[in-house]
């Protein structure tokens, strides 16, 4: 883990592990990628408390920003909040016990590097299950009646692989028991 850099409502942390990550092209759900974003859902353990409280800082000045800029001065009584607890929020997902996450969205494309900042373009070195590095920003909104703090995704740095999450298997573990030195003959 490095220190979390923490300025005003800007964070980068890490190593985590991402979930969720479409950082190469927009995802929406319903399919419409004319409003789609980047996004990942950053999984930062609970025992990383250094971490934690770097972004609960971070939020705490965007909260305080937004109470001036988009609440008229007075922070409302409810909230969204951007950082969630996986043994909650998402019980049936046992990626996500013991963490909590973000989930990290940008319009536009986060910049991707690797632990050299070589840029990464190469859409299979970031996925569902790669630990990174992330920046992120809080910011307050308020969209049709719905009011809180969102996180903007920044840049990502790969640390290092890790399981791929998700449930596909790969070809080498799908076909690894089959025996081809006979099948010259066909």
């Amino acid at each position: 883990m490095i220190t979390p850099q923490v300025k005003d409502t800007k964070v980068v942390f890490g190593p985590c592990r991402l979930s969720y990550t479409h950082v190469f092209n927009k995802y929406a759900p319903d399919g419409d990628t004319s409003n789609g974003k980047y996004m990942t859902n950053v999984l930062i353990p609970k025992e990383e408390k250094e971490t934690v409280d770097a972004i609960k800082k971070a939020i705490e000045a965007a909260k305080k920003a937004a109470t001036v800029s988009k609440w008229g001065g007075k922070e409302p009584k409810k909230l969204d909040m951007p950082l969630r607890d996986g043994d909650t929020d998402k019980e049936d997902d046992e990626v996500y016990a013991g963490c909590y996450f973000l989930n990290a969205k940008s319009t536009t494309r986060p910049g991707i590097c690797d632990k050299h900042k070589t840029p990464i373009v190469d859409e299979d070195e970031i996925y569902s299950g790669v630990y990174a590095y992330v920046s992120v920003t809080f910011f307050g909104y308020d969209v049709s009646g719905n009011r809180g703090v969102a996180c903007g995704l920044n840049n990502i740095m790969k640390f290092k692989d890790g399981e791929r999450l998700g449930g596909r298997a790969s070809a080498e573990s799908d076909f690894g028991d089959i025996d081809c030195e006979d099948d010259d003959d066909l």
